[in-house]
């Protein structure tokens, strides 16, 4: 399981941002995005909640706590537009879903 400091890390770096443009977005110095990454300091609620709007992730994802820690956001919209559809449509998406694990694990069964 990655700390705060390593997920910031590990996001600012997907999304190609320095320290410095992370700052600026988060509205914070780069001097704390630096204590952050190296643990140094924790960050408050209220930094969290910007830092989750800029990698557009969930708190719970960026603390690594939580039932929904794993996902991302795009993984959680994708959810709850399922959620939405009606039964039929759900049911033929899971087919769908259940095909495609199921041939990569078979994939991945082959290729050991």
């Amino acid at each position: 399981m990655l700390n705060i400091g390593e997920r910031i890390t590990q996001l600012r770096n997907q999304q190609n941002l320095s320290e410095d443009e992370l700052a600026k977005k988060a509205e914070v110095s780069r001097t704390i995005i630096g204590n952050y990454e190296r643990n140094a300091n924790a960050p408050s609620i209220e930094v969290l909640l910007k830092l989750a709007k800029v990698f557009n992730v969930t708190v719970d994802y960026l603390i690594g706590e939580g039932q929904l820690s794993a996902y991302d956001k795009d993984l959680l919209k994708r959810i709850e537009d399922i959620e939405k559809l009606d039964a039929e449509t759900k049911q033929h998406l899971f087919f769908l879903i259940d095909n495609v694990i199921q041939n990569y694990k078979t994939k991945k069964a082959f290729n050991k």
